[in-house]
């Protein structure tokens, strides 16, 4: 007679085997409402739904759904601070209620025995596979070593075409997932007090596998993970590179405090490190703005100022940014000319700007640069009047207009040849009086004494040379700067919107930097921690993606919840909160106004 597995010896020995073993006890009991409400957050991300399209003509029988793994993810990384299969299975079986188990076809009662035990997990391992298997470039055994060279052929199918269109659609599952938790704060009217202003950067998301090994030509698990180094401490890492965009603002002091909002994570790109840094970053901020979400400044280190104009700065401002950049030490001071503008330190100046004002951080290192010196800074506020003036704003490609300091209504120094070439002279048509609204605030022109005045040269003064042989910037009335880098590549490289080291520069780059770095901080610290290897056990990847996702909408999450305990409204996400989320529209489809959401607290199981 043929013995049941459970009564083999066998099975005992996989189970003493099975790795990791979660407890049972002490398992939370999950309430209904928090399940439903991350359901509903879930399914609005039209993630599970695509992943089931993908899933549906793949032989075999259908297994676990995507829905049902991605539920179980979403609840171990927020009950548990981990997005582990084992600690997922655990709450799906253990911790939820009769109704909920419902939702997500779990069987009414948990698995009794080791056999059921070990047959239910390993479902739930399958349904994680068959989801990484779909959306992998380059599948392969990930439980030993490969061969170097094998492993270079698997890492090389990531970079052909077909791998980076595969990349790019993970990316957009990934990200459709974290803007769910985006949008629904959106909607509620949460981020009406956020500017627009993001911070980018690239952490270090370690793994793990150990590194390739020289000595025995062997590659590591992970083949597309590399070493990334942290900026300034000059550690390494092996692992991959987690370019986040984070909600953040700038100080005004003329406009006060801004409105209150939450810090969220905006989007991510998991890549290589040091692998296309800039492209990653426009990708995350093109998924942004198509969701109606305001544009303002952007600032980020000197890793995004080192980018090729075509990979970062020009797609940036063509999205509606500003930029606020950083400089290394050999990009300081005089950087490049335009139509006879000298750019210095990512600004225009009039031609005639004195040579020591120009030259004032050439080969100034990051101490100096950090800690002004009273000469210094006297020489940067000196710069200010020499700024070329804002005359039109962006265009649809990213070009504005500038004009001479000299010109305008409202001049910041004295200049006799736009006096010679562009003289001022009344309109004769004008009124002689006007009514003047004193409840509006007029502009404040300082008096063409307190002005600076700029000197021409001697001979230009005796023998006064042809507007011809001028910059152009003296004689047109304003100047295109365009954004690409076809005409200056200097130009578009390090061209920035705010004047760099004067005050303005300061109340923009340093806070927006310190949320960045904040929000890093926070992300890796306390119970949830995204840079923990521990927490993110599956290898690949593809799965490392998925699971950073997870962590990160359980991020925004938690931030909201947070953020809401200051506020005058409930302490915690309510089911109105995530009925006012519609699905997510794909790239490229304007935002629409959704209709609400039923308003029933618990949503019914969707059918196959």
């Amino acid at each position: 007679m043929m013995r049941r597995p459970q009564d083999t010896e066998d099975t005992l020995s996989a189970v003493r085997r099975l790795r990791p073993k979660p407890p049972l006890s002490g398992t939370p009991k999950i309430p209904d409402s928090k399940v439903g409400q991350l359901l509903k957050l879930l399914d609005r991300s039209g993630v599970p739904q695509e992943l089931e399209d993908l899933l549906r003509n793949r032989p075999g029988p259908p297994g676990v759904r995507p829905r049902v793994v991605l539920a179980g993810l979403l609840l171990s990384a927020y009950y548990t601070g981990r997005a582990s299969v084992a600690d997922a299975w655990r709450l799906l079986h253990y911790g939820l209620e009769p109704r909920a188990r419902t939702w997500l076809d779990i069987p009414e009662r948990p698995p009794a025995g080791a056999a059921a035990r070990i047959a239910s997990s390993k479902r739930l391992y399958r349904g994680l596979n068959a989801i990484t298997t779909v959306l992998d470039p380059a599948r392969h055994d990930r439980r030993s070593r490969l061969p170097q060279r094998h492993a270079d052929f698997h890492a090389a199918l990531w970079g052909s075409p077909e791998g980076r269109n595969a990349a790019a659609h993970l990316q957009l599952l990934a990200n459709r997932l974290v803007l769910a938790s985006v949008r629904m704060a959106d909607q509620r009217g949460y981020l009406r007090g956020w500017n627009g202003d993001v911070g980018v950067d690239a952490t270090d998301i370690r793994v793990s596998a150990r590194p390739d090994s020289s000595r025995l030509a062997t590659a590591s698990t992970e083949v597309t993970a590399g070493w990334h180094f942290k900026g300034g401490t000059g550690e390494k890492v092996f692992g991959y590179s987690a370019t986040l965009a984070i909600a953040a603002h700038h100080r005004d002091p003329g406009n006060g405090t801004s409105g209150a909002y939450p810090q969220l994570c905006l989007g991510f790109e998991l890549d290589t490190p040091t692998v296309r840094t800039g492209p990653n970053a426009v990708t995350i901020l093109t998924q942004i703005t198509q969701l109606g979400l305001p544009t303002g400044i952007l600032a980020a280190d000197r890793a995004y100022t080192g980018c090729s104009p075509s990979n970062f700065q020009t797609p940036v401002r063509r999205l509606g940014y500003r930029l606020a950049l950083d400089y290394k030490v050999k990009e300081r001071g005089l950087q490049g000319n335009w139509q006879g503008a000298p750019l210095v330190d990512g600004s225009l100046l009039c031609p005639l700007t004195p040579a020591p004002l120009i030259h004032a951080t050439a080969g100034a290192d990051d101490d100096t640069v950090r800690f002004r010196s009273d000469a210094l800074r006297e020489k940067i506020d000196a710069r200010e009047p020499h700024h070329l003036k804002l005359k039109q704003g962006p265009d649809a490609r990213g070009a504005i207009r500038l004009q001479c300091p000299a010109s305008g209504p409202s001049p910041s120094v004295n200049c006799t040849r736009r006096d010679r070439l562009r003289p001022r002279t009344p309109d004769p048509t004008a009124m002689p009086s006007r009514v003047i609204d004193l409840s509006i605030p007029l502009p404040r022109t300082p008096p063409a004494a307190a002005r600076p005045t700029v000197h021409v040269p001697d001979a230009e003064r005796l023998a006064p040379p042809h507007a011809d042989t001028l910059p152009q910037v003296c004689c047109a009335g304003s100047i295109t700067v365009p954004a690409d880098a076809e005409a200056d590549w200097r130009l578009a490289k390090y061209r920035q919107d705010v004047h760099y080291l004067h005050t303005a520069w300061l109340n923009t780059y340093r806070p927006i930097r310190s949320h960045n770095e904040g929000a890093n901080g926070r992300f890796k610290s306390g119970t949830l921690d995204i840079g923990n290897p521990k927490h993110r056990p599956a290898p690949g990847q593809v799965a490392q993606t998925l699971l950073l996702a997870v962590m990160l909408t359980v991020a925004n999450l938690t931030i909201l919840e947070t953020w809401l305990t200051e506020r005058t409204g409930p302490d915690e996400l309510t089911d109105a909160d995530f009925n006012a989320t519609g699905p997510l529209p794909p790239l490229g489809t304007p935002r629409i106004a959704l209709p609400e959401a039923d308003n029933g607290r618990h949503p019914p199981p969707h059918s196959r």
